[in-house]
This record gives structure tokens, C-alpha cells and sequence, in this order.
């Protein structure tokens, strides 16, 4: 006879199995409650997708959003009981879908709404500043390990992301005056709060050369091989001014 603790543990796998989509619903097609259960559990994942992805929900607008929700609900089922972190394939899920071939921008504006969260939720670090830097010499100075923030993040677009992501983050239609320009797009949260600006893509090729822990030289050393006409100790200063940096 079945133990009460394993039958339990196997109607419990079974339930949520059934519920997010992972194995067949046939054995509870026609249980009392189940269908609510079911509707319940698909409609707290499009929430939680929306409330993820409000600027994206507001360029495509509520009926698109939701539809795309529900497909992605259904592709991809929560695995983690916290809302706040459903969704990180959801820009990949939206690069591949067909009905998105006349949006070459969603994506883009999907992965900034999805940096913002990641930013917002990142392990906190003493930031890098004027003031520690004060404290060294050139020769420390050189030898400084940085690396970026956890909390920070960076996107170099085909499109005008930023331009784009910004206006419908704050519920504004994009202008037809709109410059169909590539941007680069730096999320810092200097302070706890999260803030989104447009960079250049030294300031890119400077995060990508520090994630290892790299040192300051060797950072600028990157920057003035591959930016040759861009001042790297100004790369550098923009990005300690942002709070993008703390120390390996």
C-alpha cells in the first residue's frame, strides 16, 4: 500500500504538471475545480508577463499583448513561484514569432523592459567612485580590478530601442519624427533606483573587457585599440559617473 506522503507527492506532481501544460490534462478532464485551477494558473502568468513587459504591452497595445501572453504561457510555463522573474525568454520568444516580422524593434524593447527587472532585482555592491579612486596612485590606479555593477546592463540595437522603449514606458506613442538609428543603452541603479540612458559602444566594449575582472589599464587599453578616435578615460569617466562599476 502506497505510503500517504509519496501518494500525496505524486498528486501534487501530477497537479502541477497538469496545470502549467508539462504533462497530459487527461486524468483531470473532468475533475470538479480543475478547469478554474487551470484558467487561474494561465491567467496569473499573462499578468505576470505584462506587469514584466509594460512598455511593450503599450507599443503593441492590450488584445496583441495578451494573445502573444497566452502563447508564451503555454511555450513556456512558470517554474518559479515569484512573478517578478517569469518571462527572460519572453524577448527571444517574440524575436521568433510571425506575427512580429512587421515589429523588427520588439525584441529590442522586450530585452530593456527585461534588463530594467534584472536591474531593479540584481545582488547589491558598493559602486566605484571619485572618491576610492582618489586614494591611489597611477601605478594602483592601473592595477585597479573593476568590473560592472550587478546591476548593470547593456543593449547595442539595429534599432532606436531606447527612443522606442522610453516613449512606451511612459504610455506615449513614438513621434514620426522618429531618427531610425542604432543606440547602445545603459541600466544602472545608482542609488536603488533603476535609470536608463543611451551610451556609445566603447562604453559596451568596456564593460565586455572588465567582466572577467580585468584591470582598469587593460580596460582603457581595449577601448583606445578598438574606439581609436574615442578618449577611453572619458568612456571610463561616463560609466564611474553612471555608478555602472564596482571592484573585481
Amino acid at each position: 500500500m502506497p505510503r500517504p506522503a509519496a501518494s500525496l507527492s505524486r498528486f501534487q506532481r501530477s497537479f502541477q504538471a497538469a496545470l502549467v501544460g508539462e504533462a497530459p490534462a487527461a486524468p483531470w478532464e473532468g475533475v470538479r475545480g480543475f478547469a478554474v485551477h487551470y484558467g487561474t494558473a494561465r491567467q496569473a502568468a499573462i499578468d505576470a508577463l505584462e506587469a514584466n513587459y509594460p512598455a511593450v504591452a503599450c507599443l503593441v497595445g492590450a488584445e496583441w499583448f495578451r494573445s502573444a501572453a497566452a502563447a508564451y504561457a503555454v511555450a513556456c510555463p512558470p517554474g518559479d513561484p515569484r512573478s517578478s522573474t517569469y518571462g527572460d525568454a519572453f524577448p527571444a520568444f517574440l524575436a521568433a514569432a510571425p506575427a512580429a516580422r512587421h515589429l523588427p524593434y520588439l525584441a529590442d524593447v522586450a530585452r530593456l523592459d527585461r534588463f530594467f527587472l534584472e536591474s531593479q532585482f540584481a545582488a547589491d555592491a558598493r559602486c566605484l567612485d571619485v572618491a576610492a579612486l582618489r586614494a591611489l596612485d597611477a601605478c594602483a590606479l592601473g592595477e585597479l580590478a573593476v568590473a560592472p555593477h550587478p546591476a548593470t546592463r547593456v543593449l547595442a540595437a539595429a534599432t532606436p530601442a531606447f527612443a522606442i522603449w522610453e516613449a512606451s514606458r511612459q504610455g506615449r506613442a513614438v513621434g514620426d519624427d522618429l531618427a531610425w538609428i542604432p543606440q547602445v543603452t545603459l541600466i544602472t541603479r545608482p542609488l536603488h533606483e533603476v535609470e536608463v540612458t543611451t551610451t556609445e559602444g566603447a562604453a559596451l566594449d568596456f564593460l565586455d573587457a572588465c567582466r572577467g575582472g580585468a584591470t582598469l589599464a587593460r580596460c582603457i587599453d581595449r577601448v583606445a585599440s578598438l574606439h581609436p578616435t574615442v578618449p577611453a578615460d572619458r568612456v571610463f569617466s561616463h560609466l564611474l559617473q553612471a555608478r555602472a562599476l564596482t571592484t573585481a
